[in-house]
């Protein structure tokens, strides 16, 4: 199968059962996406596949072949931090930091999905555009938890780098 990762192609030969979670960490050694559950609850293995976020632990990887995966180390240049990890840093969006690799990716494609007028469970007014509030924001990174409840912070980073688009 081949895939993109991060901008960079690869061809590997996998068991059909290997999910996109263990291709990420045994095959191609990026190690940002963690196993937490490993039943799709928690939200530390989130990566986005062609853009939208999905949790890789639940994610064939034989379902990807051909598409293109961002991960945490994708997400900023080789010499800079991404807006959004500066602003997680800024925010102490993080303790521990096990579920911060799913959170930021997952803050990624909430923001594009804003972005693109895509409206939440909590959107009040479908025909203009979403208003990030902390609702807005909760309600939108709801499939992501922190054990440490850093999420006053975390929604802080977000509504920052939000602002910041």
């Amino acid at each position: 199968m081949a895939l993109t990762v991060n901008d960079v192609p690869h061809e590997l030969t996998l068991d059909n059962r290997t999910t996109l979670l263990d291709t990420l960490r045994e095959h191609l050694h990026l190690t940002g996406a963690k196993k937490g559950c490993d039943h799709g609850q928690c939200g530390s293995c989130t990566v986005l596949l062609d853009g939208q976020r999905v949790k890789s632990c639940l994610t064939l990887a034989v379902t990807v072949d051909g598409r293109s995966v961002l991960t945490v180390e994708g997400l900023a240049g080789p010499d800079e931090l991404s807006p959004l990890q500066a602003a997680f840093i800024a925010h102490d969006a993080f303790q521990c930091g096990y579920c911060t690799p799913g959170q930021l990716c997952s803050a990624r494609a909430m923001l594009d999905e804003v972005d693109q007028g895509w409206p939440s469970a909590v959107t009040e007014d479908l025909d203009a555009p979403a208003e990030l509030t902390d609702a807005e924001i909760r309600e939108r990174m709801a499939g992501n938890l922190c054990r440490c409840a850093a999420y006053p912070h975390i929604v802080a980073a977000v509504r920052e780098t939000a602002a910041a688009r």
